[in-house]
């Protein structure tokens, strides 16, 4: 019952921030494709595609710090003094997002999403928080449960800006804003006290001594650096420029991407309730497989038609649910006597990372064709899946279940 509860607190926090981060995403492609100007996308006559570019990788540069620093600072306070913070640092970033697109204010936009994403990078907490608990085959389970309440929160907050944006290209953001308030609410009422360490060291030195980026000094986690930032580069270049690509080859607006987008978070939703039941034998090698299967659904985007590329965007899910479901239970398993707070933020450090680089790239070459960078990145997943089978063969396997019951 303890191991539920506990579940169950992670993914409802896990869900209501993951819901503030996906609105923007269906509403900021149609606002820098727009062909009327305005202050916003032609701020100092810059190309609208290069400050769309900038606008996608602002907030990702402040999950990367966050991330690196939230899950060690957890560590050392405790999970739900951190997840409280940084709930209610959130919604104050999203008001301030509301408040930057009334006033058309680019630059109050950037500073509004970087602070935004800085206070979003907790999921390495509630991941830590899950890790610290349990183990083995509820584990396993625990963490595709919690892959689920993010894919639900990537579903409800496209579809929220999609079915809210006739009151106005603010009001998502309120949306957001209330429910990142409840998140605060969760994390007073239902996430345990415990967790903290004894308090031998001061913040500072815990951000400058304890961050994630620490245990690159060991060398299988610099090895897990490479091919986590490989994989999650094509999942980054998918899910940045796809809604542009429906926007330039289907012709969709805001609302046909969050329809979209809602079909491709329902399949990876469902596929992550299943993804913890059966982990046979080893998981690098199931790692692989499913990469090698999301290169190939990003590749179909970028190459196929726009029916094609319709279908490869919803499928994406289900390759992606299973892969995240397998490697951050082997990384716990493997790593955790490091700091599971540490070894989870590494993870949401390395997604981050992923999301700056592709980003910046995409930026230029979408000037040339958005097809590019889809390009770049199933070639990127595809290195991975191929440098996660090599690994394979020599990391330990033994770290997960053998079978996960249902």
């Amino acid at each position: 019952m303890q191991s539920a509860l506990l579940t169950a607190a992670a993914c409802l926090v896990a869900f209501f921030s993951t819901v503030g981060a996906a609105l923007p995403y269906p509403i900021l492609p149609p606002l820098f494709a727009a062909d009327a100007a305005n202050s916003l996308n032609h701020f100092l006559g810059l190309p609208p595609k290069l400050l769309f570019g900038v606008a996608l990788a602002i907030n990702p540069l402040g999950l990367l710090i966050g991330s690196t620093l939230l899950g060690p600072l957890s560590d050392r306070y405790g999970r739900r003094p951190v997840l409280l913070i940084t709930a209610l640092g959130a919604a104050t970033g999203h008001a301030i997002t509301a408040i930057s697109l009334l006033s058309q204010s680019y630059p109050l936009f950037i500073v509004a999403r970087f602070a935004t994403g800085l206070m979003e990078g907790n999921a390495s907490v509630a991941r830590a928080m899950l890790a610290d608990q349990l183990e083995g085959a509820v584990r396993v389970r625990a963490f595709s449960l919690l892959n689920g309440a993010l894919y639900m929160g990537w579903l409800a907050g496209p579809l929220l800006a999609g079915l809210t944006l006739h009151w106005g290209v603010t009001t998502p953001f309120w949306v957001a804003v209330v429910a990142l308030l409840v998140t605060a609410g969760v994390a007073w009422f239902a996430v345990p006290r415990r967790g903290a360490t004894a308090l031998t060291s001061s913040w500072w030195q815990v951000v400058q001594h304890q961050n994630a980026l620490k245990l690159l000094k060991h060398p299988q986690l610099r090895t897990l650096l490479a091919v986590q930032l490989a994989y999650t580069c094509g999942v980054t270049a998918f899910y940045e420029f796809y809604p542009l690509w429906l926007v330039e080859v289907s012709h969709f607006d805001a609302q046909g991407i969050a329809w979209t987008t809602a079909g491709l978070c329902a399949v990876m939703t469902t596929a992550s309730v299943f993804a913890g039941r059966a982990v046979h034998g080893n998981p690098l090698k199931q790692a692989s497989r499913f990469a090698v299967l999301s290169a190939v659904c990003v590749a179909a985007v970028g190459l196929g038609n726009p029916a094609v590329g319709l279908a490869a965007i919803v499928l994406f899910g289900l390759p992606n649910a299973w892969y995240n479901a397998v490697m951050p239970a082997w990384c716990a398993e493997r790593f955790g006597h490091l700091g599971q707070g540490a070894v989870m933020g590494l993870l949401s450090t390395i997604f981050c990372l992923a999301n700056i680089l592709m980003a910046s790239l995409g930026s230029v070459l979408t000037l040339m064709d958005t097809r590019l960078i889809l390009l770049l990145g199933a070639g990127l997943s595809a290195w991975a899946a191929w440098r996660i089978l090599r690994w394979s063969h020599n990391a330990p396997s033994a770290v997960v279940s053998a079978a996960i019951s249902p």
